[in-house]
């Protein structure tokens, strides 16, 4: 089905790029000095300047002399005497360099950075600082490397990719592309290698897989790798794991990390007798619930004697002795000096217009003569001449309009309905607006992906029992009963064409005897009407990402009228490939490099599109962005290549004769050759930026408007506390006054001017707060394409007080709907923003000029003022793209991906959000520092906790959720039961921890810190449990010691200024919003009184909060939820 597949285009992306294969050849060493770092093209805006004595999991090595302490701290490597004092600073600049470890002659310390643009291996030198880059490419990942005892080679944990298992592999100091050690399994990763007195022997600990949410112990063991036999052994067998292993220069002992209880300790074990005993517990918590990207402990060393380890923890450096005696700290202040991006935060205004510009247009087609366009808006069906004509709409009907279709004469529009409660069915009408639509079938159905034959008086469709989506009360992406069938255009019952089996978008060419479709794994294929005779044509791939082993598959392929070409639609780009005549196997083409496919085949958007077609005579190609129609032309594209190649073709054969000319003149004006020079360069700039440009398709803005939902009325609410995120501002006694959709005046009561018309509502005994505002909402799963009247999720949202949601990845571009739905009152719920589907690795930003087109999605034609840059690729990538956010004045928030160092350089770099916890914890004052210094909005998701088990399990075990009246009323059965009867282990293997071993009190801790130093939180739900999640996620905000006025900040006014509204939202301030809770209980007093909730104000209207019926200014019930179920009731069965 349509709906399935265009989903899948989102989320195979988003897991294509995430989920890479797990290896690929070393790139090689470059062996360059380096002079300087320039290829972070970010320009530093601000500078962190601070002292600090303590530091946030710092890596350290030292010297073989025993004098000097090596270490990392925020990206930057320091050196400190051995008995401690003040750090001197060894590099600086905005890479981030860590893992430092000397050479066995202490003259130099390899180190990994991303300075280079992405991770890669350097040494310096010690002396004068100069400074060498070992290994090649910026897509690699590396992890603790470390010196052979003979300082000729580097082991490193090396993956390929964004995600993947690294493995030890062995670099010459030299250069040369080195070897991956150990190649099997794939998924064998493996971290932190150590020698000891034998170099034969390498030490390393290692896992299955990158990592597992809801872990369940063990993850790591110790291995003992022989480079003399090639195989290993493992040396440990303990149920809180083994990882970080130490061996002493003598060979006589190993120190390792293990968990035991929910803390981590180091073990220590005679080499010779085998014998163990505790070292030190406990010591910093590690990262073996992560990805683990700066080891699974901080980088720790013996001293030279082999007499004591000196490692980090609580912030602090400390020796700790072999025998087991105390411990020493060795103290250190570190003068931080740190280059920050620019800031990348903006203020944006609730639009509050009467009317409004609908931002999306889905499944626009062309008549058969393309003269007019047929396309879904605020789902509903509408048209217009093309080129500039005005929409209107098509019908009066009073339900879902979907997929529209032509009829080949162009005189009739075929199309589908849909309500939630009576299913759907195919009608037909004439598509210039006379007479009434006609009803085709007879039975309710889920009809998609619709398309009129070109001969043959007949509309083919994908078919599902509407039942089907009526009880999908979640993820809704296709069905295993979908079947291809035909609907005579006069009317009658479906025809079975054959099982749809996963695949999509039938179509047709000039042939009408054969049908087209597509499948992921099969390509392009046609069939026979009754399903027989298939026969695949093409399959499409498009490039691989950095560390995959296998090319993007097409998301879509449709062949061309003609039956030459086809269209495919690889990632969120448009291609055309020829299709080859060859027998055999089915051809592939790649279009990764579309010139160098195997066949003709061009790439057709930079931004972008969606919802692709051909034109009747395959002239044309037609797709929309956004409210943007776009049309491609086939034959002025060639005609604009063809110049372009004719006018390059004369300019080299003018240099050819320039240059003949010139051998046989004599040079003597030099002054005039240099100007020539300039002039020509000058030239040839302008040309390669004319030719840069290339053809463009003509786009056309369709404008469809929608009255904006606004309540008309004065009401007062009055006799509350109200506290109004104005600061510490609390008004007791209150007179609030709300005029239509705004506050007007809000002061203890006789102090405010109260209208004589206006609606007094006595709230006498309650307290007044801001509607919530989720940072962190996803609606798990929204049904793409056929929209749903109204929407569960929302209204659950907003009966537990959330007025405003920004989702930070979408996975497809349906949202956008949905939310102008709701700003248009077609549907009840909060406040809808979002920042779309995100740019994942996949975009394979190439520059600036790329990261802009690529975000001009969002700015220019989404309108969402903001994406989720969703570990888009390097650190060079990642900087271009923050770059061009801030030209286009989007805020952006990033993916946090269980990866400490990503979450620090999304800081350093100037992103305006981060979405999860920091893997680690505790952190100090410098992750603090740097947090409150950037003003990133953190918004810690601790109901998916990272770092450990998820928090919302905790609220599971400890709240009778199945009985929640409140809850039951919004939300569906199967939707309570899945998760409040029976608790599984999805994702990961753990479904019950005890209460000690969940983490999010921890990570509250530091947002406590955070917020009392000065920095910004959000509170966002993830979508775990809808409305009432999100009481749970503040109140696990809270756990970690948080006052609870600092809780409300957080949900509300942070919140709101952390999406870029607080100007309109977030507190209650005259001329703001009216988005306001009315509860029974002070949340002062007890945090957990937020869930007391008498009233719901969303936009000036005053809803109860238990049904959300609606009490002011109208008075009206909510409809009846179609997926409300009762309880069994039969007259059959045990009695």
């Amino acid at each position: 089905m349509k709906f399935c597949f265009r989903w899948l285009i989102a989320v195979t992306t988003l897991l294509f790029a995430a989920n890479v294969a797990l290896g690929s050849g070393f790139e090689g060493a470059d062996s360059t000095k380096k002079k300087e770092r320039k290829n972070l093209p970010l320009e530093p805006g601000r500078m962190l300047e601070m002292s600090t004595s303590e530091g946030s999991w710092m890596s350290l090595d030292v010297s073989p002399d025993g004098q000097t302490i090596v270490f990392d701290l925020l990206g930057d490597l320091y050196t400190l005497p051995i008995a401690g004092g003040e750090a001197t600073r060894l590099t600086q600049g905005m890479g981030f360099d860590a893992q430092p470890r000397y050479s066995p002659d202490g003259k130099q310390v390899v180190f990994t950075s991303d300075s280079s643009g992405g991770d890669n291996v350097w040494i310096i030198n010690i002396e004068d600082k100069e400074q060498t880059q070992l290994t090649k490419g910026n897509d690699n990942g590396y992890f603790s490397p470390e010196w052979t005892p003979d300082g000729k080679y580097i082991v490193v944990s090396k993956s390929s990719g964004t995600f993947g298992t690294a493995k030890l592999t062995l670099i010459h100091v030299d250069g040369g592309a080195g070897v991956e050690m150990v190649k099997e399994p794939r998924t064998l990763k493996m971290l932190g290698a150590a020698f000891g007195k034998d170099a034969r022997y390498i030490w390393f600990a290692s896992r299955t897989g990158d990592w597992q949410y809801n872990a369940i112990f063990p993850q790591y063991q110790l291995g003992r790798y022989d480079r003399q036999t090639g195989k290993s052994t493992t040396m440990t067998s303990r149920y809180g794991s083994a990882i970080r292993p130490a061996v002493s220069p003598d060979g006589k002992w190993l120190v390792y990390g293990t968990r035991y209880d929910h803390q981590t300790g180091f073990r220590i074990r005679d080499l010779a007798s085998g014998d163990e005993r505790w070292l030190a517990y406990p010591v910093q918590r590690d990262d073996q619930e992560a990805r683990s990207t700066l080891d699974v402990l901080p980088g720790y060393s013996f001293t030279p004697d082999g007499s004591a380890i000196v490692t980090t923890y609580g912030g602090k450096i400390w020796r700790v002795p072999v025998d087991g005696s105390a411990a020493t700290e060795i103290p250190f202040t570190a003068n931080i000096s740190l280059e920050l991006g620019p800031e990348v935060r903006f203020d944006y205004e609730v639009e509050t217009s009467e009317r409004f510009t609908v931002r999306q247009i889905r499944n626009p087609k062309p008549s058969p003569d393309g003269n007019k366009l047929v396309f879904t808006a605020i789902d509903r069906i509408w048209v217009m001449d093309l080129p500039g004509g005005e929409p209107k709409r098509l019908t009066k009907l009073e339900v879902g309009e979907y997929f529209p279709t032509w009829s080949p004469d162009g005189k009739w529009i075929a199309f589908s309905t849909w309500t939630d409660q009576n299913g759907g069915h195919m009608y037909k009408t004439r598509a210039d607006g006379r007479g009434n639509p006609v009803k085709l079938t007879t039975t309710p159905a889920l009809f998609v992906e619709n398309v009129w034959s070109p001969k043959y008086d007949r509309i083919v469709a994908q078919h599902v029992p509407a039942r089907e989506l009526q009880e999908a009360t979640g993820t809704f992406f296709g069905s295993p009963t979908a079947r291809f069938v035909y609907i005579p255009a006069n009317g009658g019952d479906p025809v079975d064409i054959a099982p749809a089996a996963g695949r999509s978008m039938p179509h047709f060419t000039e042939n009408p005897d054969r049908i087209y479709a597509y499948s992921s794994s099969d390509g392009l294929f046609s069939m026979r009407w009754d399903g027989t005779d298939e026969k695949a044509h093409v399959k499409v791939t498009g490039s691989t990402p950095p560390g995959g082993r296998t090319p993007q598959r097409a998301g879509l392929v449709m062949m061309a009228p003609s039956g030459d070409q086809a269209l495919a639609q690889v990632g969120n780009h448009l291609y055309t490939v020829t299709v080859p005549w060859v027998g055999g196997d089915t051809p592939t083409v790649n279009v990764g490099n579309p010139d160098n496919a195997a066949f003709p085949a061009k790439k057709l958007t930079d931004i972008g599109g969606e919802f692709p077609a051909w034109s009747a005579d395959a002239q044309k190609i037609h797709w929309a962005i956004g409210n943007a129609f776009v049309t491609w032309d086939i034959v002025a594209a060639k005609a604009y290549d063809d110049s372009v190649k004719a006018a390059a073709k004369a300019k080299a054969d003018s240099a050819k004769a320039a240059e003949s000319d010139t051998t046989q003149a004599a040079q003597s004006d030099t002054t005039a050759a240099a100007s020539s020079d300039s002039t020509k360069a000058k030239s040839d700039k302008k040309d390669d930026k004319e030719e840069k440009a290339g053809y463009k398709p003509q786009e056309i803005r369709v404008i469809v408007t929608a009255r904006r939902d606004v309540p008309n009325g004065v009401a007062v609410l009055r006799g509350a506390r109200v506290i109004t995120m104005k600061g510490h501002e609390i008004i007791d006694n209150a007179d609030l006054v709300i005029e239509n959709n705004r506050i007007k005046a809000v002061g203890t009561r006789g102090s405010v001017d109260v209208p004589e018309n206006a609606h007094v509502i006595d709230v006498r005994g309650k307290t007044i707060i801001p509607g919530f505002v989720d940072t962190h909402y996803h609606a798990q799963w929204l049904v793409p394409d056929v929209h749903n009247g109204q929407v569960w999720q929302y209204l659950t949202n907003l009966a537990y007080g959330v007025t405003t949601t920004r989702d930070p990845q979408t996975g497809t571009t349906d949202i956008l709907s949905y939310s102008d739905r709701v700003e248009a009152g077609g549907m009840v719920g909060p406040r809808i923003y979002s920042t779309g589907p995100g740019v994942f690795s996949g975009e394979q930003i190439k520059d600036l000029d790329h990261a802009r087109s690529v975000l001009k999605r969002y700015s220019e034609y989404y309108d969402t003022k903001t994406f989720k840059m969703y570990m888009s690729g390097n650190r060079q990538q990642r900087q271009w793209l923050i770059m061009a956010a801030r030209e286009l004045k989007l805020m952006p928030t990033t993916e946090g991906g269980l990866d400490f160092k990503l979450n620090l350089t999304h800081a350093i770099d100037g992103y305006s959000g981060l979405e999860h916890s920091l893997p680690i914890t505790p952190v100090y004052k410098d992750i603090e520092q740097l947090f409150v210094k950037t003003g990133i909005t953190y918004s810690p998701t601790l109901l998916v906790s990272y770092g450990g088990p998820f928090g919302e399990n905790y609220f599971y075990t400890t709240e009778r959720v199945y009985e929640d009246e409140k809850l039951r009323t919004f939300m569906p059965y199967k939707e309570i039961a899945s998760r409040a009867l029976r608790r599984g282990n999805n994702p990961g293997p753990g479904g019950w921890f005890h209460k000690d071993e969940y983490v999010f009190p921890k990570h509250a801790a530091f947002v406590k810190r955070l917020i009392e130093a000065g920095g910004r939180a959000g509170v966002g739900s993830h979508g775990q449990l809808q409305g009432l999640g999100y009481h749970w996620e503040l109140w696990a905000i809270q756990s970690g010691g948080l006052n609870e006025h600092d809780v409300l900040r957080i949900a509300t006014i942070y919140g709101a200024e952390g999406i870029g509204f607080g100007n309109d939202l977030g507190s209650i301030e005259p001329g703001k919003l009216a988005d306001i809770l009315v509860l029974d209980a002070d949340p002062l007093e007890n945090i957990r009184n937020s869930n007391s909730i008498r009233y719901v104000v969303k936009n000036g209207r005053l809803y109860q909060g238990d049904s959300l019926d609606e009490v002011w200014p109208r008075q009206q019930k909510l409809p009846a939820p179609y997926w409300r179920d009762s309880a069994p009731s039969t007259a059959a069965g045990i009695k």
